[in-house]
């Protein structure tokens, strides 16, 4: 791990270093273009894309878990200015659990992975988000974060915020020798391997990122967030 960028597991203040457009010299028509490309590559051609202030709003990235995913749509619902971005196997998982995309429209700005590149990622870019936030992540999203693996809109959001400074706080399922999980229909139990707690093990030292790994923990990250943001809570959709 380099001096340039310290780890920032232990730390309580997260800043986004990602530049503003006065800082980067960037014309004011160039976002504007940018943003619109983003929504028509990304096929979200009604999603308002260039209305929000910089740093503005959450990136919430939803992947194909089911754990505790009820509880981690509930946080996000209480949070002002949301995003979700949804990974392929969330858009199948999400109805299994009676979370409807319809539904979800109605609280959330939301964004589906249909591009192979990750075209959305483009709006850290623009520095609309100071935190991404993944929950519930799978086991298989939190080994791919782990070794810097980006091939499905949540990983690419997660790696992308770490390169602009901006905080990621990722929600790993797999972290105790014992898991009790839900699935649609009924309790499982489960014993993660070795390597999926090691994976979460060295999650916990990549730079800009914060592991949590219970919906306790996720809220009490996303109330320390909002106070270093000055911001509250609210019951009113995003």
């Amino acid at each position: 791990m380099s001096a340039e960028t310290p780890s920032t597991a232990s730390s309580t203040s997260f800043t986004s270093r990602s530049p503003t457009p006065t800082e980067a010299q960037v014309p004011a028509a160039e976002p504007r273009a940018h943003g619109a490309r983003v929504a028509r590559e990304s096929g979200e051609d009604d999603l308002p894309l260039l209305d929000s202030p910089p740093r503005s709003r959450f990136a919430w990235c939803v992947t194909g878990s089911g754990h505790f995913l009820e509880e981690s749509m509930a946080l996000a619902a209480r949070l002002p200015a949301v995003d979700l971005f949804l990974s392929a196997a969330a858009e199948e998982v999400l109805p299994l659990y009676k979370l409807r995309l319809e539904e979800l429209k109605k609280q959330f700005r939301v964004i589906r992975d249909r591009t192979a590149s990750g075209v959305p990622v483009g709006m850290l870019y623009e520095d609309i988000y100071h935190t991404v936030v993944v929950a519930p992540a799978t086991s298989n999203t939190v080994a791919k974060c782990a070794f810097g693996i980006s091939d499905s809109l949540p990983t690419n959001m997660f790696a992308q915020a770490g390169k602009l400074g901006i905080l990621g706080i990722v929600f790993a399922c797999d972290t105790e020798p014992v898991v009790v999980t839900k699935s649609p229909h009924d309790w499982v139990t489960l014993r993660p391997r070795r390597i999926e707690l090691s994976n979460v093990e060295r999650l916990r030292e990549i730079d800009y990122c914060q592991v949590v790994s219970s919906p306790a923990d996720l809220e009490a990250a996303l109330e320390a967030r909002l106070k270093e943001l000055s911001l509250a809570w609210n019951t009113s959709s995003s």
